[in-house]
């Protein structure tokens, strides 16, 4: 009985990833396309999330920052889940919604990228962030899942929305995963081209 639910898990995860690999395609191309705008410019990414997120933002920085598959110089990402004076000064000072607002104030530039992500949409932290990107003049690239929640209010015709359709928290975060690293895949591709030993 665990074995056969632990199998359906991972065929649960196969099946998601086969259906939104058509959907989630172009999105994940167009965030590409505007990351590698962002890089070549001069400019960085800014990642932000809470729990499972926090963690993929610290992952997306460590692969632009080191390296993915192919050595190339570093990318310039930062992962704002990870200093615990700034978070808990500003959690203390101002409130938990205001972590990455104020970072991305004091960090981000126009041309810059913010990565926001959030399984539901509606993390008040990072919608706080996705605002504070837009008065900087920044590009969000924003991975969500379920239906998107509010953040499909803050997004505008130049952002980029990855939502991945499913509305278990599980699933989806194995997806954004997967997303993170066609991502890196993809810049790579872009910066340095094809690879001659795959």
């Amino acid at each position: 009985m665990l074995e056969q639910r632990i199998q359906k898990q991972f065929f649960d995860s196969a099946d998601l990833k086969y259906s939104a690999a058509e959907v989630l395609s172009k999105p994940i191309a167009d965030a590409v396309h505007a990351i590698v705008g962002c890089i070549t410019a001069g400019g960085k990414v800014l990642a932000c999330g809470n729990g499972g997120s926090a963690a993929d933002a610290q992952h997306f920085a460590a692969e632009f920052i080191g390296r993915f598959e192919r050595e190339r110089p570093g990318l310039a990402a930062i992962a704002l889940t990870t200093d615990s004076s700034i978070m808990t000064a500003i959690g203390n000072d101002y409130d938990f919604n205001s972590v990455f607002s104020k970072q991305v104030q004091a960090l981000g530039q126009p041309g810059d990228v913010l990565l926001a992500i959030s399984t539901s949409g509606n993390s008040a932290n990072v919608l706080a962030a996705v605002e504070a990107a837009r008065a900087k003049d920044m590009t969000v690239v924003a991975m969500t899942g379920r239906k998107g929640g509010k953040m499909n209010d803050l997004l505008t015709d130049t952002d980029v929305h990855i939502c991945v359709p499913h509305e278990r928290t599980a699933r989806i975060q194995e997806v954004h995963l997967l997303t993170l690293h066609c991502l890196c895949d993809a810049v790579d591709l872009q910066l340095l081209g094809e690879q001659d030993n795959p």
